[in-house]
Protein backbone atom coordinates (compact mmCIF):
# COMPACT_ATOMS: atom_id res chain seq x y z
CA UNK A 1 0.00 0.00 0.00
CA UNK A 2 1.21 3.29 -0.91
CA UNK A 3 1.62 5.74 1.42
CA UNK A 4 0.17 9.14 1.76
CA UNK A 5 1.43 12.31 -0.61
CA UNK A 6 0.72 15.79 0.30
CA UNK A 7 0.92 18.24 -2.10
CA UNK A 8 2.21 21.90 -1.88
CA UNK A 9 2.96 25.14 -4.00
CA UNK A 10 5.64 26.32 -2.01
CA UNK A 11 7.96 30.17 -1.84
CA UNK A 12 10.79 30.30 -4.27
CA UNK A 13 14.25 29.60 -2.23
CA UNK A 14 11.87 28.00 1.25
CA UNK A 15 13.72 25.25 2.60
CA UNK A 16 11.00 22.96 0.88
CA UNK A 17 11.65 24.55 -2.51
CA UNK A 18 15.70 24.34 -1.53
CA UNK A 19 14.46 20.41 -1.04
CA UNK A 20 13.11 20.62 -4.62
CA UNK A 21 16.12 22.47 -6.10
CA UNK A 22 18.03 19.27 -4.35
CA UNK A 23 15.80 16.76 -5.93
CA UNK A 24 16.01 18.52 -9.51
CA UNK A 25 19.74 17.99 -9.23
CA UNK A 26 19.47 14.84 -8.31
CA UNK A 27 17.13 13.53 -11.31
CA UNK A 28 18.38 15.57 -13.68
CA UNK A 29 21.89 16.47 -13.54
CA UNK A 30 23.13 13.34 -11.62
CA UNK A 31 20.50 10.78 -12.96
CA UNK A 32 19.94 11.83 -16.58
CA UNK A 33 23.50 13.77 -17.02
CA UNK A 34 21.07 17.07 -18.01
CA UNK A 35 23.89 19.85 -17.65
CA UNK A 36 23.80 21.54 -14.94
CA UNK A 37 24.22 24.99 -16.21
CA UNK A 38 20.55 24.07 -17.93
CA UNK A 39 18.93 22.90 -15.16
CA UNK A 40 17.95 26.25 -13.29
CA UNK A 41 16.42 29.21 -16.01
CA UNK A 42 14.82 32.65 -15.11
CA UNK A 43 11.55 31.01 -14.34
CA UNK A 44 12.91 29.43 -11.53
CA UNK A 45 12.46 33.12 -10.03
CA UNK A 46 8.96 33.76 -11.00
CA UNK A 47 7.36 30.37 -11.46
CA UNK A 48 5.13 28.61 -8.63
CA UNK A 49 6.65 25.49 -7.49
CA UNK A 50 5.32 22.77 -6.12
CA UNK A 51 6.47 20.04 -3.97
CA UNK A 52 5.10 16.00 -3.11
CA UNK A 53 6.28 14.90 0.38
CA UNK A 54 6.04 11.58 1.66
CA UNK A 55 7.26 10.83 5.24
CA UNK A 56 8.39 14.38 5.77
CA UNK A 57 10.56 14.11 3.01
CA UNK A 58 10.16 15.74 -0.22
CA UNK A 59 10.02 13.13 -3.11
CA UNK A 60 8.81 14.92 -6.16
CA UNK A 61 8.23 18.52 -7.36
CA UNK A 62 7.67 20.78 -10.39
CA UNK A 63 7.25 24.36 -11.54
CA UNK A 64 4.74 26.28 -13.06
CA UNK A 65 4.86 29.50 -15.33
CA UNK A 66 2.31 31.89 -15.82
CA UNK A 67 2.82 33.21 -19.07
CA UNK A 68 0.52 35.46 -21.35
CA UNK A 69 -0.77 32.26 -23.38
CA UNK A 70 -0.47 29.13 -21.35
CA UNK A 71 0.77 27.99 -18.10
CA UNK A 72 3.84 26.28 -18.71
CA UNK A 73 3.85 22.76 -16.82
CA UNK A 74 8.01 21.84 -16.45
CA UNK A 75 10.88 20.18 -14.50
CA UNK A 76 8.44 17.71 -12.99
CA UNK A 77 11.18 15.35 -10.97
CA UNK A 78 10.42 12.38 -8.85
CA UNK A 79 12.77 10.10 -6.71
CA UNK A 80 13.67 7.12 -8.70
CA UNK A 81 12.61 4.72 -5.67
CA UNK A 82 9.42 6.70 -5.68
CA UNK A 83 7.97 6.81 -9.67
CA UNK A 84 5.00 4.83 -11.09
CA UNK A 85 3.48 5.87 -7.62
CA UNK A 86 1.12 8.25 -9.04
CA UNK A 87 2.92 11.00 -7.67
CA UNK A 88 3.81 12.90 -10.77
CA UNK A 89 0.12 12.73 -11.95
CA UNK A 90 -0.83 14.04 -8.14
CA UNK A 91 1.62 17.22 -8.57
CA UNK A 92 0.38 18.44 -12.07
CA UNK A 93 -3.72 17.75 -10.79
CA UNK A 94 -2.52 20.16 -8.23
CA UNK A 95 -0.60 22.52 -9.88
CA UNK A 96 -3.45 22.65 -13.18
CA UNK A 97 -5.92 22.97 -10.18
CA UNK A 98 -4.10 25.83 -8.97
CA UNK A 99 -3.66 27.72 -12.34
CA UNK A 100 -7.15 27.15 -13.32
CA UNK A 101 -8.23 28.69 -9.94
CA UNK A 102 -6.60 31.88 -11.36
CA UNK A 103 -8.29 31.84 -14.42
CA UNK A 104 -6.09 30.03 -16.45
CA UNK A 105 -7.63 27.00 -18.60
CA UNK A 106 -4.58 26.46 -21.36
CA UNK A 107 -1.73 24.20 -20.51
CA UNK A 108 1.64 23.60 -22.10
CA UNK A 109 4.74 21.75 -21.67
CA UNK A 110 7.55 20.18 -23.25
CA UNK A 111 8.22 16.14 -22.53
CA UNK A 112 10.97 14.34 -22.24
CA UNK A 113 10.02 11.56 -25.84
CA UNK A 114 9.93 8.73 -23.65
CA UNK A 115 7.43 10.10 -21.02
CA UNK A 116 5.06 11.21 -24.01
CA UNK A 117 2.46 8.44 -23.13
CA UNK A 118 2.18 9.52 -19.75
CA UNK A 119 1.06 13.11 -20.46
CA UNK A 120 -1.19 11.87 -22.76
CA UNK A 121 -3.18 9.89 -20.34
CA UNK A 122 -3.17 13.01 -18.95
CA UNK A 123 -4.86 14.79 -22.04
CA UNK A 124 -1.77 16.34 -23.01
CA UNK A 125 -1.17 16.53 -27.13
CA UNK A 126 2.25 15.88 -28.73
CA UNK A 127 3.22 18.51 -31.97
CA UNK A 128 5.63 19.81 -33.59
CA UNK A 129 8.83 18.24 -34.53
CA UNK A 130 11.21 16.35 -31.90
CA UNK A 131 14.27 18.58 -30.52
CA UNK A 132 16.91 18.42 -28.36
CA UNK A 133 16.54 19.64 -24.61
CA UNK A 134 19.36 18.76 -21.95
CA UNK A 135 20.84 16.24 -24.26
CA UNK A 136 17.56 14.02 -24.30
CA UNK A 137 14.68 14.21 -26.99
CA UNK A 138 11.77 15.86 -26.29
CA UNK A 139 8.41 16.83 -27.71
CA UNK A 140 5.68 20.36 -27.38
CA UNK A 141 2.63 18.97 -25.88
CA UNK A 142 -0.45 21.07 -24.82
CA UNK A 143 -3.79 20.19 -23.37
CA UNK A 144 -6.83 19.31 -25.33
CA UNK A 145 -9.83 21.43 -25.23
CA UNK A 146 -12.55 18.97 -25.25
CA UNK A 147 -15.49 21.51 -25.22
CA UNK A 148 -14.54 23.04 -28.63
CA UNK A 149 -12.74 19.94 -30.01
CA UNK A 150 -9.39 21.76 -31.09
CA UNK A 151 -5.63 21.85 -29.79
CA UNK A 152 -5.34 24.53 -27.66
CA UNK A 153 -2.32 26.91 -28.95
Amino acid sequence: MSKPVTILAVPVFSLLCNAAFALRREVFVWEQNVPEDEEHDQYDLTATHFVAIVDGEVVGTLRLVDLPEHAKIGRVAVRQALRGQGIARKLIAAAMAHARERGQDRFYLTAQSDKLGFYESLGFVAFGPEFIDGGMPHRAMRDYDKHSAQLVD
